[in-house]
């Protein structure tokens, strides 16, 4: 696609127009901070922002998530907000699925995974309530997922309600492949002593049940009795609507868009991303989102400025290897020199699961 030079401002004013698609942290993050640069429009399907490291734990505290869910008008005063899907790029332009036309001087690409969410804040928190109710009245409960938002959902149960029957069941031979087998290993034997019930190398076939059923059955033939169960597999990326646009060359064969050193989608002078739909080497956690939205925002900065490209600033993938919580003072980290276990790594993954930090970033109260 073409630079921005000779660029027409398409709503009447001198100041470049920068349009973020996906209202996750990364997008939230570069909207707030451009927003007194350029006009800035910002395009999420939701109305709201869910900072997503807290997801789990809203389950079980419904309360964490009137901080963690923020409408996106309490952190972006001048930015325009539209409620919609993206569905192509083209042109200078993004287009929604309702076939609004939002042009733009550089564009920021941040929709990560694709997450099912009500539209507004006050139904996403009555979900939450929801599933803590279901917590709280069911007697057994089936975690499906044991990656990190699985693991961490079955801690918090198992640690709140001792009393509760819990089964874990994950596709693959161990929990928190990503991390470390250390560390999975370590959360396996944490969690058997909480007699939390796991299954390795089995599956369950969702699609298959109706509504109310209580008896499982894994793809190995086990049946497991539940009141209620929870789905903590991934979301796929949510890059589909990039597939068929000008930009379908820039993604690769996992459905991540392509980057440069200053977070540029190759090949592209004015179009950025951030956040798990790069294909930035590094596990895609909440730290890492920051510093992406970090580079991009002082890059757009400096390009306003008129900076050549050999100023941009490059971005390092980070080799830090991210923490589980296992419960409210206990964390495991992988390291490159040893697994580390207990309470110092769960000060180091903060209390509040940076919620507060995060609020700071977007100038809330924290």
């Amino acid at each position: 696609m073409a630079g921005a030079g000779g660029w027409g401002h398409p709503y009447g004013s001198r100041r470049a127009v920068v349009v973020v698609v996906g209202g996750g942290v990364a997008g939230a993050l570069v909207a707030n901070s451009l927003q007194n640069h350029a006009d800035v429009i910002l395009i999420d399907p939701k109305e709201y922002l869910e900072i997503p490291w807290t997801n789990m734990i809203s389950k079980v505290e419904p309360s964490v998530a009137e901080k963690s869910l923020i409408n996106h008008n309490d952190y972006l005063g001048g930015t325009r907000v539209i409620t919609a899907s993206s569905a192509d790029v083209r042109g200078e332009a993004v287009i929604t699925a309702e076939g609004r036309l939002v042009e733009y001087t550089y564009l920021v690409i941040a929709t990560g995974h694709t997450n099912q969410c009500p539209r507004n804040r006050r139904d996403r928190l009555e979900q939450f309530q929801e599933d803590n109710m279901k917590i709280k009245y069911s007697g057994s409960i089936l975690i499906i997922g044991g990656e990190s938002s699985g693991v961490e959902l079955a801690t918090e149960i198992a640690v709140n309600y001792p009393d509760k029957k819990v089964t874990l069941v994950h596709d693959r031979p161990r929990f928190l492949e990503s991390i470390g087998h250390k560390a999975g290993g370590k959360a396996l034997r944490w969690l058997r002593s909480k007699n939390v019930e796991v299954h390795l190398e089995q599956s369950v076939d969702l699609e298959s049940m109706s509504e109310g059923d209580r008896l499982f059955r894994t793809s190995s033939g086990i049946e497991i009795t539940a009141d209620c169960y929870f789905s903590c597999l991934d979301g796929p990326l949510s890059s589909s609507w990039i597939r068929d646009s000008e930009l379908k060359d820039c993604l690769d064969s996992d459905g991540r868009l392509m980057v440069d050193a200053n977070l540029r989608v190759k090949g592209q002078s004015n179009i950025f991303a951030a956040g798990d739909i790069t294909d930035a080497p590094e596990l895609n956690q909440g730290y890492f989102v920051q510093r992406h939205a970090m580079i991009v925002s002082k890059n757009i900065k400096l390009l306003m400025e008129g900076a050549k490209d050999s100023k941009l600033l490059k971005y390092k993938p980070s080799s830090t290897t991210p923490m589980v919580s296992l419960g409210k003072t206990v964390a495991v980290v992988q390291l490159s020199f040893a697994m580390v276990v207990g309470y110092l790594p769960a000060m180091w993954k903060s209390r509040d699961l940076y919620v507060n930090r995060t609020r700071t970033l977007l100038g809330l109260a924290r």
